[in-house]
């Protein structure tokens, strides 16, 4: 009566819970966040690492975690994910959505940065010269990142960092479906 149920991760991933279920990789064994060019259009998208890719299922949960208001249990699932997987973008993302949620903007800004940094450094390794379109939702994590670093760094005095982020946000996708250009406007009127 009263007990705090277990933790939900911990009975999911426990031994006896799951025999034969994938452990996380060692970190130096993850990969990095790529990018391809589409065979069906003048676009490109990014492609998450392949232990990223593995854990669809647990970054599907999360959401899950976060929708019924489980920010804690999330948070703890995230930080999980990225002990096997470093790479993962999507969960610095959403640990970045969490810190900003509790005005934790040092936080939120090192995980908006890293995600952005890893989809920023698989641009410049492939060369890419096309679009890199928010509407393909492989692109998405990155583009969102972005305007929330953009947000943080303004909030924290560095529009000079967050014109950088701008800059290549807008020429992965011209048509700025985020209004990440905005931000800067709106920081500009307000300064």
């Amino acid at each position: 009566m009263g007990s705090k149920p277990p933790n939900r991760r911990k009975r999911r991933r426990g031994p006896a819970a799951k025999p034969n279920a994938k452990q996380p990789q060692a970190p130096s064994a993850t990969g990095t966040v790529t990018v391809r060019r589409r065979q069906d259009e003048d676009a490109w998208e990014l492609v998450p690492p392949r232990c990223a890719r593995d854990r669809a299922e647990d970054l599907q949960e999360v959401r899950s975690m976060l929708e019924a208001g489980e920010a804690q249990i999330a948070r703890d699932e995230c930080r999980w994910l990225l002990e096997g997987c470093s790479d993962c973008l999507e969960a610095h993302r959403i640990l970045g959505e969490i810190a900003l949620s509790e005005n934790d903007l040092p936080l939120a800004r090192g995980h908006f940065g890293y995600a952005y940094r890893l989809g920023a450094e698989a641009l410049r390794r492939a060369e890419v010269s096309g679009p890199l379109p928010y509407r393909l939702e492989a692109n998405q994590s990155f583009l969102e990142s972005a305007k929330a670093l953009t947000y943080c760094l303004l909030q924290l005095q560095k529009p000079e960092m967050a014109a950088e982020i701008v800059e290549l946000a807008l020429r992965c996708d011209s048509s700025d479906p985020l209004a990440i250009a905005a931000l800067m406007r709106t920081d500009a009127a307000e300064g």
